[in-house]
Protein backbone atom coordinates (compact mmCIF):
# COMPACT_ATOMS: atom_id res chain seq x y z
CA UNK A 1 0.00 0.00 0.00
CA UNK A 2 1.48 3.31 -0.86
CA UNK A 3 2.22 5.34 2.09
CA UNK A 4 1.21 9.05 2.48
CA UNK A 5 4.24 10.49 1.81
CA UNK A 6 5.23 8.51 -1.24
CA UNK A 7 1.33 9.30 -2.33
CA UNK A 8 2.05 12.91 -2.16
CA UNK A 9 5.97 12.89 -3.49
CA UNK A 10 3.41 10.92 -6.98
CA UNK A 11 0.72 13.41 -6.87
CA UNK A 12 3.31 16.71 -7.30
CA UNK A 13 5.21 14.97 -9.91
CA UNK A 14 2.21 14.34 -11.80
CA UNK A 15 0.87 18.04 -11.43
CA UNK A 16 4.52 19.34 -11.98
CA UNK A 17 5.14 17.77 -15.27
CA UNK A 18 2.34 19.38 -17.56
CA UNK A 19 4.40 23.08 -15.80
CA UNK A 20 7.54 21.67 -16.89
CA UNK A 21 6.28 21.03 -20.39
CA UNK A 22 4.53 24.80 -20.78
CA UNK A 23 7.62 26.36 -19.41
CA UNK A 24 9.79 24.37 -21.83
CA UNK A 25 7.51 25.65 -24.46
CA UNK A 26 7.39 29.23 -23.22
CA UNK A 27 11.62 29.18 -23.72
CA UNK A 28 11.35 27.83 -26.98
CA UNK A 29 11.98 30.54 -29.59
CA UNK A 30 9.48 31.19 -31.92
CA UNK A 31 10.07 32.73 -35.66
CA UNK A 32 7.16 34.29 -37.32
CA UNK A 33 7.89 33.59 -41.35
CA UNK A 34 6.14 36.35 -43.07
CA UNK A 35 5.55 35.60 -46.84
CA UNK A 36 4.47 37.52 -49.46
CA UNK A 37 3.58 34.79 -51.87
CA UNK A 38 2.47 31.08 -51.70
CA UNK A 39 4.15 27.88 -49.84
CA UNK A 40 4.13 26.09 -53.24
CA UNK A 41 6.03 29.20 -54.53
CA UNK A 42 8.49 29.60 -52.21
CA UNK A 43 8.87 25.41 -51.48
CA UNK A 44 12.64 25.57 -51.77
CA UNK A 45 13.76 28.65 -50.63
CA UNK A 46 11.68 27.58 -47.31
CA UNK A 47 14.17 24.23 -47.43
CA UNK A 48 17.38 25.61 -48.23
CA UNK A 49 16.44 27.89 -44.67
CA UNK A 50 15.02 24.94 -42.74
CA UNK A 51 18.10 23.07 -43.40
CA UNK A 52 20.30 25.83 -42.48
CA UNK A 53 18.99 26.09 -39.66
CA UNK A 54 18.97 22.57 -38.57
CA UNK A 55 23.26 23.08 -39.25
CA UNK A 56 23.13 25.61 -36.97
CA UNK A 57 21.61 23.64 -34.08
CA UNK A 58 17.62 24.32 -34.08
CA UNK A 59 15.08 21.87 -35.13
CA UNK A 60 11.49 22.68 -35.65
CA UNK A 61 9.40 21.16 -33.21
CA UNK A 62 12.60 20.41 -30.89
CA UNK A 63 14.27 23.72 -29.94
CA UNK A 64 12.58 26.31 -32.46
CA UNK A 65 8.82 26.73 -33.57
CA UNK A 66 8.52 28.08 -36.84
CA UNK A 67 4.64 29.99 -37.58
CA UNK A 68 4.92 30.35 -41.54
CA UNK A 69 2.02 33.03 -42.88
CA UNK A 70 1.30 33.27 -46.49
CA UNK A 71 0.03 36.46 -48.14
CA UNK A 72 -0.82 35.12 -51.19
CA UNK A 73 0.14 38.36 -53.25
CA UNK A 74 -2.21 40.04 -50.73
CA UNK A 75 -0.37 43.39 -50.42
CA UNK A 76 -3.12 44.59 -47.56
CA UNK A 77 -2.23 41.20 -45.49
CA UNK A 78 1.02 42.31 -44.91
CA UNK A 79 0.40 44.35 -42.55
CA UNK A 80 -2.15 42.07 -40.86
CA UNK A 81 0.40 38.92 -40.59
CA UNK A 82 3.43 41.34 -39.16
CA UNK A 83 0.44 42.42 -36.37
CA UNK A 84 -0.36 38.96 -35.67
CA UNK A 85 3.14 38.00 -34.71
CA UNK A 86 3.70 41.22 -32.67
CA UNK A 87 0.21 39.77 -30.85
CA UNK A 88 1.77 36.25 -30.82
CA UNK A 89 4.84 37.67 -29.35
CA UNK A 90 7.69 36.10 -31.38
CA UNK A 91 11.19 36.66 -31.07
CA UNK A 92 11.88 37.13 -34.48
CA UNK A 93 10.44 37.79 -37.73
CA UNK A 94 11.70 36.69 -41.25
CA UNK A 95 10.46 37.86 -44.08
CA UNK A 96 11.35 39.29 -47.82
CA UNK A 97 10.31 41.77 -50.52
CA UNK A 98 10.64 45.46 -49.87
CA UNK A 99 6.83 45.82 -49.23
CA UNK A 100 6.82 43.03 -46.54
CA UNK A 101 9.75 44.00 -44.73
CA UNK A 102 8.02 48.16 -44.64
CA UNK A 103 4.94 46.61 -43.14
CA UNK A 104 6.74 44.06 -40.59
CA UNK A 105 8.38 47.68 -39.34
CA UNK A 106 5.37 49.57 -38.97
CA UNK A 107 4.24 47.13 -36.72
CA UNK A 108 6.91 47.09 -34.11
CA UNK A 109 10.50 48.67 -33.88
CA UNK A 110 11.31 46.13 -30.88
CA UNK A 111 11.10 42.60 -32.32
CA UNK A 112 13.77 41.89 -34.77
CA UNK A 113 13.20 41.38 -38.15
CA UNK A 114 15.63 40.04 -40.51
CA UNK A 115 15.02 40.48 -44.35
CA UNK A 116 16.27 38.84 -47.63
CA UNK A 117 15.37 40.30 -51.13
CA UNK A 118 15.50 43.92 -50.40
CA UNK A 119 16.98 45.37 -53.47
CA UNK A 120 17.73 49.17 -51.57
CA UNK A 121 17.20 48.35 -47.65
CA UNK A 122 18.61 52.27 -47.54
CA UNK A 123 16.86 53.96 -50.12
CA UNK A 124 13.39 53.06 -49.07
CA UNK A 125 14.48 53.42 -45.62
CA UNK A 126 14.77 50.50 -44.11
CA UNK A 127 17.36 50.80 -42.38
CA UNK A 128 20.09 53.82 -41.97
CA UNK A 129 23.14 52.35 -43.51
CA UNK A 130 24.11 48.84 -44.85
CA UNK A 131 27.22 49.02 -42.55
CA UNK A 132 25.06 50.17 -39.24
CA UNK A 133 21.53 49.18 -39.90
CA UNK A 134 20.37 50.75 -36.83
CA UNK A 135 16.47 50.01 -35.02
CA UNK A 136 15.95 46.47 -34.90
CA UNK A 137 16.33 45.03 -39.24
CA UNK A 138 18.85 44.12 -40.79
CA UNK A 139 19.56 41.15 -43.49
CA UNK A 140 20.80 40.73 -47.14
CA UNK A 141 20.26 43.22 -49.99
CA UNK A 142 20.02 42.12 -53.72
CA UNK A 143 21.28 44.72 -55.34
CA UNK A 144 18.14 44.12 -57.98
CA UNK A 145 18.41 47.68 -58.98
CA UNK A 146 22.03 47.90 -59.33
CA UNK A 147 22.08 44.57 -61.72
CA UNK A 148 19.03 45.67 -63.80
CA UNK A 149 21.24 47.82 -66.33
CA UNK A 150 22.87 44.26 -66.68
CA UNK A 151 19.79 42.48 -67.05
CA UNK A 152 18.73 44.37 -70.19
CA UNK A 153 22.21 44.08 -71.87
CA UNK A 154 22.15 40.34 -71.82
CA UNK A 155 18.79 40.78 -73.37
CA UNK A 156 19.87 43.28 -76.00
CA UNK A 157 23.13 40.59 -76.74
CA UNK A 158 20.55 37.59 -77.25
CA UNK A 159 17.96 39.93 -79.14
CA UNK A 160 20.30 42.20 -81.17
CA UNK A 161 17.44 43.54 -82.92
CA UNK A 162 15.24 44.39 -80.16
CA UNK A 163 14.10 48.46 -80.75
CA UNK A 164 10.84 48.08 -78.35
CA UNK A 165 10.71 46.68 -74.79
CA UNK A 166 7.61 46.33 -72.78
CA UNK A 167 8.53 46.28 -68.84
CA UNK A 168 6.50 44.51 -66.48
CA UNK A 169 5.99 45.18 -62.54
CA UNK A 170 4.01 45.72 -59.66
CA UNK A 171 4.02 49.68 -58.87
CA UNK A 172 1.96 48.91 -55.32
CA UNK A 173 5.48 47.57 -54.89
CA UNK A 174 8.04 50.59 -53.92
CA UNK A 175 11.17 48.37 -55.06
CA UNK A 176 9.87 47.69 -58.12
CA UNK A 177 8.70 50.86 -58.94
CA UNK A 178 12.24 52.39 -58.60
CA UNK A 179 13.75 49.46 -60.91
CA UNK A 180 11.03 49.91 -63.47
CA UNK A 181 12.12 53.70 -63.41
CA UNK A 182 15.59 52.98 -64.08
CA UNK A 183 14.83 50.35 -66.79
CA UNK A 184 13.15 53.01 -68.59
CA UNK A 185 15.70 55.50 -68.16
CA UNK A 186 18.65 52.63 -69.16
CA UNK A 187 16.12 51.90 -72.65
CA UNK A 188 15.60 54.97 -73.60
CA UNK A 189 19.15 56.15 -73.07
CA UNK A 190 19.85 53.25 -75.77
CA UNK A 191 17.23 54.34 -78.10
CA UNK A 192 14.35 51.71 -77.27
CA UNK A 193 11.10 52.45 -77.02
CA UNK A 194 9.79 52.01 -73.99
CA UNK A 195 5.94 50.72 -73.10
CA UNK A 196 4.91 49.60 -69.45
CA UNK A 197 2.43 46.90 -68.01
CA UNK A 198 2.01 48.12 -64.76
CA UNK A 199 0.03 45.72 -62.33
CA UNK A 200 -1.07 45.60 -58.53
CA UNK A 201 -3.05 42.45 -58.46
CA UNK A 202 -3.17 39.04 -59.97
CA UNK A 203 -6.31 39.73 -62.15
CA UNK A 204 -4.25 42.79 -63.58
CA UNK A 205 -1.51 40.49 -65.44
CA UNK A 206 -3.61 39.32 -68.51
CA UNK A 207 -5.28 42.21 -69.22
CA UNK A 208 -1.62 44.10 -68.96
CA UNK A 209 -0.72 42.16 -71.65
CA UNK A 210 -3.72 42.04 -73.74
CA UNK A 211 -3.51 45.76 -73.44
CA UNK A 212 0.29 46.10 -75.12
CA UNK A 213 -0.47 43.06 -77.59
CA UNK A 214 2.07 43.92 -80.70
CA UNK A 215 4.00 46.65 -79.34
CA UNK A 216 7.27 45.09 -78.31
CA UNK A 217 9.97 42.42 -78.82
CA UNK A 218 11.03 41.63 -75.46
CA UNK A 219 9.90 41.82 -72.55
CA UNK A 220 11.49 42.76 -69.00
CA UNK A 221 10.20 41.33 -65.78
CA UNK A 222 10.51 43.12 -62.99
CA UNK A 223 10.70 40.28 -59.96
CA UNK A 224 8.96 40.98 -56.87
CA UNK A 225 6.79 38.57 -54.65
CA UNK A 226 3.36 39.19 -56.62
CA UNK A 227 5.55 38.12 -60.14
CA UNK A 228 7.32 35.41 -58.24
CA UNK A 229 3.55 33.91 -57.39
CA UNK A 230 2.37 34.60 -60.70
CA UNK A 231 6.09 33.10 -63.02
CA UNK A 232 3.91 30.24 -64.69
CA UNK A 233 1.26 32.52 -65.78
CA UNK A 234 3.20 35.52 -66.99
CA UNK A 235 5.62 32.95 -68.75
CA UNK A 236 2.92 31.34 -70.73
CA UNK A 237 1.83 34.64 -71.41
CA UNK A 238 5.13 36.16 -73.02
CA UNK A 239 5.29 32.80 -74.84
CA UNK A 240 1.77 33.21 -76.20
CA UNK A 241 2.58 36.57 -77.35
CA UNK A 242 6.36 35.59 -78.66
CA UNK A 243 7.99 37.83 -76.33
CA UNK A 244 11.66 36.79 -75.34
CA UNK A 245 11.91 37.77 -71.16
CA UNK A 246 14.55 38.56 -68.84
CA UNK A 247 13.86 37.82 -64.97
CA UNK A 248 15.53 38.42 -62.09
CA UNK A 249 14.77 34.60 -60.42
CA UNK A 250 16.15 31.55 -61.68
CA UNK A 251 12.63 30.02 -60.86
CA UNK A 252 11.11 31.99 -63.63
CA UNK A 253 13.08 30.23 -66.33
CA UNK A 254 12.66 26.69 -65.19
CA UNK A 255 8.71 27.75 -65.57
CA UNK A 256 9.04 28.88 -69.44
CA UNK A 257 10.91 32.55 -68.92
CA UNK A 258 14.34 32.72 -71.72
CA UNK A 259 16.55 34.31 -69.78
CA UNK A 260 17.60 35.03 -65.92
CA UNK A 261 20.39 37.27 -64.11
CA UNK A 262 20.22 37.35 -60.24
CA UNK A 263 22.06 36.43 -56.95
CA UNK A 264 21.74 32.72 -55.57
CA UNK A 265 18.49 32.77 -53.94
CA UNK A 266 18.86 29.56 -51.83
CA UNK A 267 22.16 30.59 -51.23
CA UNK A 268 20.64 33.74 -49.56
CA UNK A 269 18.19 31.60 -47.55
CA UNK A 270 20.65 30.12 -46.16
CA UNK A 271 22.27 33.25 -44.67
CA UNK A 272 19.10 34.63 -43.33
CA UNK A 273 19.19 31.46 -41.53
CA UNK A 274 22.42 32.57 -40.32
CA UNK A 275 20.96 36.11 -39.37
CA UNK A 276 18.39 34.36 -37.37
CA UNK A 277 21.01 32.07 -35.30
CA UNK A 278 23.03 34.94 -34.25
CA UNK A 279 20.09 37.05 -32.96
CA UNK A 280 18.93 34.09 -31.06
CA UNK A 281 21.84 33.50 -29.32
CA UNK A 282 21.89 37.06 -28.23
CA UNK A 283 22.92 39.61 -31.24
CA UNK A 284 21.06 42.08 -31.69
CA UNK A 285 20.11 43.48 -35.57
CA UNK A 286 21.64 47.40 -35.29
CA UNK A 287 25.00 45.58 -35.00
CA UNK A 288 24.67 43.07 -37.61
CA UNK A 289 25.37 44.90 -40.74
CA UNK A 290 23.52 43.99 -44.03
CA UNK A 291 25.46 41.67 -46.17
CA UNK A 292 25.13 41.83 -50.48
CA UNK A 293 25.27 38.52 -52.88
CA UNK A 294 28.47 37.46 -53.56
CA UNK A 295 27.73 35.50 -56.63
CA UNK A 296 25.33 36.17 -59.97
CA UNK A 297 24.08 33.52 -62.08
CA UNK A 298 23.03 33.49 -65.47
CA UNK A 299 20.41 30.75 -66.37
CA UNK A 300 18.76 30.04 -69.99
CA UNK A 301 15.94 28.21 -71.02
CA UNK A 302 16.89 26.47 -74.60
CA UNK A 303 13.38 25.02 -74.80
CA UNK A 304 12.18 28.24 -74.81
CA UNK A 305 14.46 29.99 -77.05
CA UNK A 306 13.54 26.98 -79.81
CA UNK A 307 9.98 27.98 -79.13
CA UNK A 308 10.73 31.57 -79.97
CA UNK A 309 12.67 30.64 -82.54
CA UNK A 310 15.59 32.09 -81.25
CA UNK A 311 19.24 31.33 -81.23
CA UNK A 312 21.37 31.78 -78.21
CA UNK A 313 24.61 33.56 -78.84
CA UNK A 314 27.51 31.67 -77.90
CA UNK A 315 29.12 34.28 -76.21
CA UNK A 316 26.06 34.53 -73.74
CA UNK A 317 25.64 30.60 -73.31
CA UNK A 318 29.55 30.41 -72.08
CA UNK A 319 28.59 32.64 -69.33
CA UNK A 320 25.43 30.46 -68.50
CA UNK A 321 25.57 28.99 -64.62
CA UNK A 322 23.14 26.50 -65.94
CA UNK A 323 21.05 25.44 -68.83
CA UNK A 324 17.64 24.60 -69.11
CA UNK A 325 17.44 21.59 -71.98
Amino acid sequence: MMNRRTFLAAAGAVLAAPLAVEAQQATTPRIGFLAAGTSSAAGQRIAAFSQRLHELGWTEGHNITIEYRWAEGRSERFGEIAAEFVRLKVDVIVTWGTATVIAAKRATSVIPIVFTIVSDPVGTGIVASLARPGGNVTGISTLQTDTAGKRLELLREVVPTLKRLAIVGNIGNPASVQEMHEIQQTARALGLDVVTLEIRRTEDIAPAFKARKGRAEALFVVPDALINTQRNRVCALALAARLPTMHGYQESVTAGGLLSYGPNYLDLFRRTADYVDKILKGAKPADLPVEQPTKFELVINLKTAKALGLTIPQSVLIRADQVIE
